[in-house]
């Protein structure tokens, strides 16, 4: 069960970005040929708006528009691009908010574009956070902005954490300090299924939909182990145990199978009274299809395994396990599952199944042919320095004889963690056509010295040290006490 606790020291602020918002709605039609030829004989009414989910899959639209920008070269800095490369002396040309070339110093760049000098700094993609809870549980942590654990039943798979987002919340503008560009935000892990998880860019916004990654699929929050049978055990109610959770995830695809098939029949009839909407199995019949990923909390190399013969049970595909303390000893399957392991590096002890960690899981993870390692926060203050959780991971790795580059590396917190998220071919790496989130840090990531100095979204500037413009304040940090790390300060969500 996840508890609360306050966000940490040094919050940057939040710039008010108003940015506007429409939304549309379409309830759509069918008509189904007669045997003969003629319509008619099956025609179906228009439903009523919000009856048919297919009608509208997505009915709270991203209005995501960017912050300003210009067309642009960064030039003289060394250059990590997320996929693999590591140019010195390299040369990123941004053009209309896309990456439109990276190479060494030969690269052309256009007539008219600013050049931003990097010399003895380095240049990477924008980290992605894979998994965090800034939004629903803000700084300041008051019990009435404590909003993203659905705890009242073992499936809450109807809820969705964007409806819970506070885009205010100081956090995102610390994030942004540390490189963070994108964020997926869930619920907590209290519930086999506690919901929708949504996708945000960051940048400042005064509505959740003006910060939702545009097309970016939706992921379902499931937990293993200890999480839903203590909650749901502690109340004197099924899941209790390893078997209750098992047959709990069961019984919840069983019912959105048969959800999905009377669905399917109706659509295909084309006539009658449709079935009743139903949120939640319509969540996990989405999982079923594969437009809804699942990102699943699991601990435990022994219940991922589980959960890998559960979805073939029922025909699904898992994404990511997330904060996978034992994947090292399981890689080789997730590997051949294509399933990413999403982990920390220093987190671990808090409970049972956290026990058997090592510091070197990533590394391990990684060096499995077709293996998707990533390091998350799952933590207000650890998100600020993914790169050093990362850069501790590869000390790690390092230290047990494993012979692993910066320029591999880095792709834990920036091509992989977009991998997990399904919009890999959008955002992750400084490849020509994806977004231009970039950060120029001013040192190797990879040292406990290095410091973001600017922060690019979508090619718009969203941090710059050395402009105050560009660090605001925010009424929401005042009072606000700061936390170091410590034994007692257990990550968000992890409990």
């Amino acid at each position: 069960m996840r508890l609360r606790r306050l966000a940490g020291p040094g919050l940057a602020a939040l710039a008010v970005l108003a940015l506007g918002a429409c939304a549309t709605t379409s309830t759509g039609s069918s008509q189904t040929p007669a045997p003969d030829g003629s319509s008619g004989a099956k025609t179906r009414q228009p439903l009523a708006a919000g009856l048919d989910s297919a009608t509208n899959p997505d009915p709270y639209p991203s209005t995501y528009r960017g912050l300003p920008r210009e067309n642009f070269a960064i030039v003289g800095g060394t250059v990590l691009d997320g996929a693999g490369r590591k140019i010195e002396n390299g040369v990123v040309v941004i053009t209309d908010g896309r990456v439109a070339a990276v190479g060494d110093a030969s690269t052309a760049i256009p007539a008219g574009y600013r050049t931003v000098q990097a010399n003895g700094r380095f240049v990477t993609p924008g980290i992605i956070d894979v998994h965090s809870h800034l939004g629903v549980y803000p700084s300041p942590g008051v019990s009435g902005m404590s909003d993203g654990n659905e705890a009242t039943s073992p499936n809450t798979a109807q809820v969705w954490a964007e409806h819970s987002l506070w885009p205010q919340d100081p956090g995102f503008n610390a994030a942004r300090a540390g490189g963070v560009t994108t964020l997926q935000i869930l619920p907590g892990s209290a519930n086999l299924f506690g919901g929708r998880g949504v996708t945000v860019r960051n940048i400042p916004s005064v509505t959740m939909q003006g910060m939702k990654f545009p097309g970016a699929p939706y992921g379902l929050k499931m937990a293993c182990g200890e999480n839903p049978s203590r909650v749901y055990g502690g109340r004197n109610q099924s899941p209790a145990t390893g078997m209750g959770n098992m047959a709990g995830y069961r019984a919840a695809f069983i019912a959105a199978q048969d959800y999905r098939a009377k669905w399917d029949k109706w659509r295909a009839d084309g006539e009658g009274t449709p079935p009743t909407r139903n949120l939640q199995n319509e969540t996990i019949a989405g999982v079923l299809d594969g437009s809804i990923l699942v990102q699943n909390h699991c601990y435990r190399a022994d219940e991922m395994a589980m959960m890998i013969d559960l979805s073939k049970e029922f025909g699904f595909r898992i994404t990511a396990f997330h904060h996978a303390i034992e994947a090292y000893k399981v890689a080789p399957l997730l590997a051949r599952e294509g399933i990413c392991a999403d982990m920390w590096t220093g987190w671990w002890g808090f409970k049972m199944e956290a026990l058997d960690a090592v510091e070197a899981n990533a590394a391990l993870v990684d060096a499995q042919p077709g293996s998707c390692a990533v390091i998350h926060s799952d933590d207000a203050e650890l998100t600020q320095r993914l790169n050093q959780e990362a850069a501790a991971a590869l000390a790690a790795g390092r230290r047990i004889g494993m012979n692993i580059s910066e320029e591999r590396a880095i792709s834990w917190i920036t091509l992989n963690p977009a991998r997990s998220l399904g919009i890999a071919d959008q955002t992750g790496s400084l490849e020509a056509g994806k977004r231009a989130d970039v950060v120029i840090w001013s040192a190797n990531p990879f040292s406990v010295y290095a410091r973001a100095d600017q922060v690019f979204v979508d090619g718009g500037l969203a941090f710059d040290r050395s402009n105050p413009a560009f660090q605001p304040v925010s009424d929401f940090e005042l009072g606000q006490p700061g936390f170091g790390l410590s034994a007692a300060n257990v990550p968000q969500g992890a409990r």
